[in-house]
């Protein structure tokens, strides 16, 4: 290795050291240049000037070499912080394709559907009002809980309200029932993983509100809380708008990020059911069915074959 590779080695910049070589260079010829052609002085300098003289041409050059070293610590920070940014992005790329191998490894079979028959184009739905966020979270971070709300008693009526998320601004009561679902740890991942799923949803031109459904009876929902399965839970996909069923098996298929929304918010609201459902009375289930959120899990458990 040549003599410049091994100061460019020790300083952490090759450029930096040329550099600082050419000036340093320059200053020693301009510095010599004027000691040998500059006017001569008669009188013999002091020893204190002579000091200073020497500190005159050594300065700078001191100078110079130090912004080299400043220069090659910079190059170096960068070369980490790449380097950094480079594996942190394989990590991330490995760790999305695992999730992605095991969603599609644990994705249920869902049975073939009919063909779509023609139904009337759908109006416009109120989109459900965006769910504040406390903070961004990294999708490799989900099953920690640092930033994390604590638990809160949520009252079922509110819950019930939230579900269905707001209509507009001016829907007070949905939004101040909202913010307080969302100071509990577990419902607010319901509600989140809900509104990801309608967002979606309505992206593609199907809105929870136009949905043709009879909602089931609110015996089976507290069944279905208490875990029970089997050909008589079927009861529950009431959905029977079929241009719906076979849109959204083919989102299932063809798109995984909503595939895995949808899988997580199935999650999520069956253990919301386990918690709660078996607490509400007969009015309450009616009206806790006839929520977007209810809607939706209605929707993609009868395509999952949740229910059976």
């Amino acid at each position: 290795m040549s003599l410049r590779k091994q100061i460019g080695a020790a300083l952490g910049s090759d450029e930096a050291v040329v550099i600082g070589a050419v000036l340093t260079a320059i200053w020693l010829l301009m510095a010599g240049s004027f000691w040998l052609f500059g006017p001569d002085v008669a009188t013999p300098l002091s020893g204190l000037m002579q000091l200073f003289s020497v500190m005159a041409v050594l300065g700078p050059i001191v100078l110079i070499w130090l912004a080299v070293a400043i220069a090659g610590a910079i190059a170096s920070l960068r070369s980490e912080a790449a380097d950094l940014r480079l594996r942190l992005g394989q990590m991330r790329d490995a760790g999305g394709g695992r999730i992605g191998a095991t969603t599609a490894a644990a994705q249920p079979a869902v049975p073939a559907q009919p063909r779509p028959q023609s139904a009337p184009a759908p109006r416009p739905q109120p989109m459900p009002q965006p769910v504040p966020r406390s903070a961004a979270t990294d999708g490799r971070q989900t099953a920690m809980r640092f930033d994390a709300p604590a638990s809160v008693t949520v009252a079922p009526d509110d819950l019930i309200r939230a579900l269905n998320f707001p209509e507009g601004p001016d829907d007070v009561e949905t939004i101040a029932a909202l913010r307080a679902v969302l100071r509990d740890h577990d419902n607010s991942r319901v509600i989140r993983s809900a509104q990801d799923v309608v967002t979606l949803l309505s992206e593609n031109g199907l809105y929870m509100d136009h949905l043709s459904t009879q909602p089931p009876r609110p015996e089976l929902w507290r069944r279905f809380a208490e875990g029970e399965r089997g050909a008589q839970m079927q009861q529950m996909g009431t959905i029977e708008d079929q241009q719906a069923l076979d849109l959204t098996l083919a989102m299932l298929k063809g798109d995984e990020i909503f595939r895995d929304s949808a899988h997580h918010f199935l999650r999520h609201f069956d253990l919301m059911l386990t918690r709660v459902g078996t607490s509400l009375d007969d009015d309450q289930l009616q009206l806790l069915a006839e929520t977007r959120s209810a809607r939706a899990f209605m929707l993609l458990g009868r395509v999952a074959n949740v229910f059976g």
